[in-house]
Order: structure tokens, then C-alpha cells, then sequence
């Protein structure tokens, strides 16, 4: 009987067929789709901040179709196909669960924590094979900077290169915003950038000590921002009025109304 992941990966096979497929699949590449792939991750992710379980299904399935895409192209190349994908993910998972699928011990959930990354770390030796290794080794340069920064940070911290409480790191914002300050009257551009760097890396570093996460937290607040000035657009067009035909002041009083709106919702 033909499974539903079959049928997918039959209509992948057909949209790559060269003499009947789509043309805008057989132009793809792996290049081309990565992008692609990490959209559909992001809409993932919020999906499930949305609490939109109908909506995190498609997305799945969405995000499920850029890997079908990448192991077709991979096969048409003789590279591997989808079923190596499958098989190799399959044996990381036994791998790194010995306590599941051995006879390893493993009793709490920090206890696995530890586990997994000490598995991980021989797996990062044995490819490293000749060459020093790093705790940062693995460390993925194409991820979100947010995201990197923070997983740099961990690895650091798994070494004891840590702040021992958050406190210290607030005190590590001051200092990076008052740099900032002191480079604003320069205004050098270069130097402008590493100090908002720092800042930055700062505030990932704060919010990973109080378990937060730094991308989602952005994305929220970013999505906070969002919904209030929309509100503010809409008390201009109740006016008559354009965002581009209002004064700053304007704008930043309707913005303190919505702020005070939505503190009064909150009780």
C-alpha cells in the first residue's frame, strides 16, 4: 500500500522530471532552496508561538516538502537520497540515546543534557580528526546571529568562561551602552558597529542566563511593536490623517495612548 510519504516523494520525483516536471523546481538547486527552507522553519516556530495547531500542521508538511526537495536533488546526482536521510538521522537518534536504546543509565533530564553533549563533543573530535578541536567547534555560521551568539555563549559556559549569576551581565549592558554613548560623538561608523555588536551580544548573554529565548523573545517584542503602530495608523485615518502627514509628536502621544491601553488590559 502507498504510504503518504511515498505519494510525496513520487510528486517530487514528478515535478524534477525533466520532460513533464514544473519548471520552477527544475531549476532549483540546494543554494536556491535554503532560503526557502529556513522561512518554513521560521513559520514552524510560529506557528506554535501562535498556539495555532491547524496552521502548525501545513507548516510541517511545508517544511517536511524542502527536505523531500533537497534529497531529490541529491539522488539525481547520485549524492544520496531520502531514505540515507532517514537512515542517518535513525542512527544519530540510537547514538545519542544510549539510556534508550543501550544500556547506558541516564536518570534525569539534565543528566541526558549532559550526555547528549559529551556525545556530541566525541562526535566533533572524530571529525576533526588531526586538528586541535574547539569546544566552539559546530557552531553553524548560517544561523540566525541571535541564535549563534547564544549557542557560542553555551559552549563557552560548558567550560566554566561564564558569568556565575545574570547580574553581572546587566551591569555588562551599562558598560556596553555607555561605549556607545561615548562613540557617539564621533560618529565613526566602524567603530559604531563593533560597540552595537557588543551590546548585542550582551543582551543574548543576559537572556540565555535567565533561560530565555533570545530569537523569540525578539520576535515578540518585534510583533508587540508591530500591533501598536498599527493602532496608531488606525487612530490617524479616524483623524483624517496619514502617518506621513503626521509630526512626531503626534505619533508618539497616540503611541503612549496605545501603551496605556494595553496596561489597563493587562489589569
Amino acid at each position: 500500500m502507498t504510504t503518504p510519504l511515498d505519494r510525496l516523494l513520487a510528486i517530487m520525483a514528478t515535478l524534477r522530471d525533466p520532460a513533464r516536471g514544473c519548471p520552477w523546481d527544475l531549476e532549483q538547486t540546494f543554494a536556491t532552496i535554503a532560503p526557502h527552507t529556513i522561512e518554513e522553519a521560521y513559520e514552524v516556530a510560529e506557528a506554535i508561538e501562535q498556539g495555532d495547531l491547524t496552521a502548525l500542521k501545513d507548516e510541517l508538511g511545508d517544511l517536511l516538502f524542502q527536505v523531500v526537495f533537497y534529497a531529490r536533488m541529491a539522488d539525481e546526482r547520485g549524492l544520496f537520497d531520502f531514505q540515507d536521510v532517514a537512515r542517518g538521522i535513525a542512527d544519530k537518534m540510537e547514538r545519542r540515546h544510549p539510556h534508550v536504546f543501550g544500556d547506558a543509565n541516564v536518570a534525569t533530564a539534565e543528566a541526558q543534557t549532559v550526555a547528549w553533549e559529551a556525545t556530541k563533543e566525541r562526535e566533533r573530535q572524530a571529525k576533526a580528526g588531526d586538528q586541535p578541536p574547539s569546544v566552539l567547534d559546530g557552531v553553524s555560521t548560517a544561523l540566525p546571529a541571535l541564535t549563534r551568539a547564544a549557542k557560542v555563549q553555551g559552549r563557552a559556559a560548558r567550560v566554566g568562561f561564564d558569568w556565575p549569576e545574570a547580574a553581572p551581565v546587566v551591569d555588562k549592558i551599562r558598560e556596553e551602552a555607555a561605549e556607545i554613548e561615548a562613540e557617539l560623538a564621533g560618529a565613526d561608523p566602524a567603530r559604531l558597529d563593533e560597540e552595537i555588536g557588543d551590546l548585542l551580544f550582551s543582551c543574548v548573554n543576559l537572556a540565555r542566563k535567565l533561560k530565555i529565548d533570545g530569537e523569540g523573545a525578539l520576535r515578540r517584542a518585534t510583533r508587540k511593536f508591530e500591533g501598536r503602530f498599527r493602532r496608531v495608523e488606525q487612530a490617524l485615518t479616524a483623524r483624517g490623517r496619514t502617518p506621513h502627514e503626521a509630526s512626531l509628536a503626534e505619533m508618539d502621544a497616540l503611541w503612549e495612548r496605545v501603551k496605556r491601553e494595553d496596561a489597563a488590559d493587562k489589569g
